[in-house]
């Protein structure tokens, strides 16, 4: 708010310094003149000191009611994430309804689970830029890594308070402001529960409501039960491509519920408060190779059959007798293709 005074205080003083001038002429002229130039200086100030003129240009406002762009988004999705057609559809529909809902009964709970490298943390980086221009970057995107932000196993009760006031302050400021916990898999049991009655169905708690916050879970947990699932079901008889997601919500969500760590019976999940659980599938050769034209497109460079494939190539896979999936997805894949530029 202080930038925003500030802004219109600059913007009172460009009105005087345009609204001078024109008195000092307008002072010979008829009463009729002088109306219609004090008139135009007043339109020009309500202009320039509406939102529509700061926000973006001066100070990066909390814009709620901002039409959500749901073409651009799947085009996002289609366009950078490869292999994840259970975790596109899923994001698509959530994200798309939840921001064009006007009165949601409460925030929206994402939680992104699977093996390192196979997109979660890109599709963060997609919603949050669909979002806000500024992306991850923006001052109303909070992100909070497990093992940075809560080492301590001792201080869980000064986390807990620093938590609750972290949202509550935050999403007094801006009602669509989106929280980010990564490594779930590394937070201490019972800790996540504190922000439990902030994705309840409350309609405000002391003043505040919090049904327009976005908050993503990543964890690379079930990573190892997901490999196993994908090729027994497949075995017998389903393509990938034809894997839905109550062949492996059931299973996975009970084993995220009973695995030591952030999810650890926690009321989060008792409670049916996380909207969508989320599965990334271990990524083949060919969404590698993908990863490594889209890796070109991004620095440049016009798309390299024969380089993806060497690329792609250099990656390890597993297990060892099939090497049917890449043991790093794509988290790799810009360092091993600097080798080959």
């Amino acid at each position: 708010m202080a930038a925003v005074r500030r802004s219109r205080s600059g913007t009172w003083l460009l009105f005087l310094l345009l609204v001078s001038p024109l008195l000092h002429v307008a002072v010979s002229l008829e009463p009729i003149t002088i109306g219609l130039a004090i008139a135009a200086a007043s339109a020009l100030t309500g202009y320039l000191s509406s939102p529509k003129f700061y926000c973006g240009r001066l100070v990066e406002c909390c814009l709620v009611d901002k039409p959500f762009n749901s073409t651009a988004f799947e085009d996002d999705l289609t366009e950078k994430l490869f292999g994840q057609h259970l975790a596109h559809e899923i994001i698509y529909k959530s994200v798309t309804r939840y921001m064009s809902n006007e009165n949601p009964r409460k925030p929206l709970a994402l939680l992104l689970y699977g093996s390192t490298g196979t997109g979660k943390n890109l599709v963060t980086k997609i919603i949050t830029e669909n979002v806000y221009d500024l992306g991850e970057e923006s001052k109303f995107v909070h992100l909070f890594v497990s093992t940075l932000h809560f080492p301590h196993d001792s201080l869980i009760a000064l986390y807990k308070d620093q938590l609750q006031s972290w949202i509550r302050g935050n999403t007094s400021k801006c009602a669509r402001s989106i929280f980010i916990f990564d490594e779930m898999e590394k937070l201490h049991p019972g800790l996540i529960d504190a922000i439990k009655p902030f994705l309840d169905y409350y309609r405000h708690i002391d003043g505040v409501s919090y049904r327009k916050a976005i908050f993503i879970f990543i964890s690379n947990a079930g990573a190892h039960l997901i490999e196993r699932l994908v090729p027994l079901i497949m075995h017998k008889g389903k393509r990938r491509e034809e894997l839905e997601l109550q062949d492996v919500e059931d299973v996975l969500s009970g084993d995220l519920y009973n695995r030591n760590g952030g999810f650890w019976h926690s009321g989060l999940i008792e409670k049916n408060l996380i909207d969508y659980f989320v599965p990334f599938l271990p990524l083949e050769f060919r969404h590698v190779k993908k990863c490594v034209l889209a890796e070109l497109r991004l620095r440049g460079f016009d798309e390299d059959e024969t380089l993806a494939l060497q690329v792609a190539n250099e990656m390890t896979y597993v297990p060892k007798d099939t090497e049917l999936f890449s043991d790093k997805g794509c988290k790799t894949v810009a360092a091993k293709l600097d080798l080959f530029l």
